[in-house]
């Protein structure tokens, strides 16, 4: 069985593990919700619309047209080349942790789909992996995405929810940056289009590097969204932030994000961005043909 399903959301294996009947708290109005009506609402509060963080499998359901996303380097894993070990536990032994609690085999999925119809080369980081971090694996997934819209001419879209390079490799994980990077530039040149959008939070590595380098960046309301985390830029500088400091709405006010989209809004608005760049290909060859 898959990881995950559209109409079941999760596999069978991962719902036994998840209580029925449990009430929530919501992380901004400290509200008591009931889990059934949070998920039917899509993990938003309905009392104050604080986004909450949205399982991965949930989320690729919510903006990919059923039944068209097929999956790419699915078996690509993690290997241990520091022998890493923390507080006496083997990184390998944490991936092997990690995979079985998550469902993927490392904190990115991605592949080909359609949204609303249009074909596009899709990755969602998966934040119930290891927190989504980047590491060897992640960053080779993201830089093959990027090639595989390069030779097909569809945009690239990533939705990003981690929180930075994976320590565990050390310097490999921190050279993803470049390397991601890197495959991003080459769509650039092509006049390839990429989409990034940030969940909460999108921090460290990944928001150094090709997380902020779409050619629109949008983000969920709320989302936190920097390299290093508020408290540790507080310490750092001994200075207190402004209030929402590297939130989307405080990034959107000062040029750094092109829009700021709710949840329930997502694959529409995605839809007429897709549909848009389709129309200006389509024009650019039409006049193509027209000039010769």
């Amino acid at each position: 069985m898959a990881w995950w399903s559209r109409k079941k959301g999760l596999s069978t294996e991962q719902k036994k593990s998840v209580p029925k009947g449990l009430w929530v708290k919501c992380e901004s109005c400290s509200q008591l919700l009931f889990e059934g009506e949070l998920e039917e609402n899509l993990q938003v509060c309905p009392k104050c619309s604080f986004h909450m963080r949205m399982p991965t499998a949930a989320r690729m359901a919510l903006v990919l047209d059923e039944d068209t996303f097929v999956e790419a380097d699915a078996s690509l894993e993690s290997s241990d080349p520091l022998d890493f070990r923390i507080d006496g536990v083997k990184y390998k032994d944490s991936l092997r942790a990690s995979a079985k609690k998550a469902g993927p085999a490392d904190a990115f999925v991605s592949g080909s789909a359609t949204i609303d119809g249009h074909a596009v080369e899709v990755g969602f980081f998966v934040f119930e992996f290891m927190g989504g971090s980047m590491g060897s694996v992640v960053g080779e997934k993201i830089a093959r995405q990027f090639e595989r819209a390069h030779e097909s001419g569809c945009p690239a879209l990533v939705f990003s929810a981690s929180g930075g390079a994976r320590m565990q490799e050390g310097v490999l994980s921190l050279m993803q940056m470049a390397k991601t990077s890197a495959a991003r530039s080459r769509l650039r040149e092509a006049s390839i289009p990429y989409i990034s959008v940030l969940l909460h939070p999108t921090t460290g590595g990944v928001a150094a590097s090709f997380a902020m380098l779409g050619d629109i960046i949008m983000a969920e309301p709320n989302a936190l969204i920097g390299f290093a985390g508020p408290r540790v830029i507080e310490q750092t500088i001994r200075q207190q932030l402004p209030e929402g400091f590297q939130r989307s709405e405080f990034l959107l006010e000062h040029g750094m994000l092109d829009m700021i989209v709710e949840r329930k809004n997502l694959k529409p608005t995605l839809g007429r961005l897709l549909a848009w760049f389709d129309g200006g290909k389509n024009g650019a060859a039409a006049a193509a043909a027209g000039g010769d």
